[in-house]
């Protein structure tokens, strides 16, 4: 989840029935979806022993704060690890990770029946996600080809907050309503729904 620190394990096996020594180069880095390096993360080398047919964990950790600064609205992060078999040949096994952070903000709950000319409520909330907090918050909401630019109050840490909506559909059959929040620590953070509009 985005704002959670990133957790990971890297799993080595020996398959075969010699020692073995692995020189185990890890780094990560925040990436755009085109798969472009944005910046370098984490940065790390350690070494393992691996007995006859002996499997061993490496766990590995991105704290929030490694990443805050650097993440795009893509919000992705490539970890990659290069294991060196030592002392033969230089044997090298690169494995790749792609993490997306996940966003639970946006969340909209519709009334059960929406009917043309008659004015419907919608509730919207919003969150921050982070262990910090956050100021110029916006949320923009598109409905009906029209926008509505709802300044709102600063979030605590990991505060949730909601806000109530009204609108009178013109029109029935389904309506595309889009909710994008900003604030100065993330941006673009986008919620969906398609409303049922029933005819009077």
């Amino acid at each position: 989840l985005f704002g959670k620190d990133i957790n990971l394990i890297l799993v080595l096996n020996n398959l075969s029935a010699d020692h073995k020594t692995v020189k185990v180069d890890m780094s990560a880095s925040t990436i755009l979806y085109t798969r472009r390096t944005v910046a370098e993360i984490l940065k790390a080398t350690t070494s393992v022993d691996l007995g006859s047919k002996q499997g061993k964990y490496i766990r590995i950790k991105i704290p929030y704060s490694y990443y805050a600064k650097y993440l795009t609205t893509d919000k992705r992060i490539q970890v990659t690890a290069l294991c060196e078999v030592m002392h033969m040949n230089g044997a090298k096994l690169l494995v790749e990770k792609t993490i997306i952070l996940e966003d639970t903000n946006i969340i909209i709950k519709i009334p059960r029946r929406i009917v043309v000319n008659k004015a419907a409520t919608l509730e919207i909330s919003y969150a921050n996600p982070l262990p910090e907090p956050v100021d110029r918050c916006v949320l923009l909401v598109t409905l009906m080809n029209q926008q509505v630019k709802i300044r709102l109050a600063r979030l605590a840490p990991r505060e949730r907050s909601k806000i109530y909506f009204e609108f009178t559909p013109r029109r029935p059959g389904p309506l595309q309503l889009q909710v994008d929040f900003s604030c100065d620590k993330f941006s673009h953070v986008k919620g969906f729904v398609t409303l049922a509009v029933a005819p009077a």
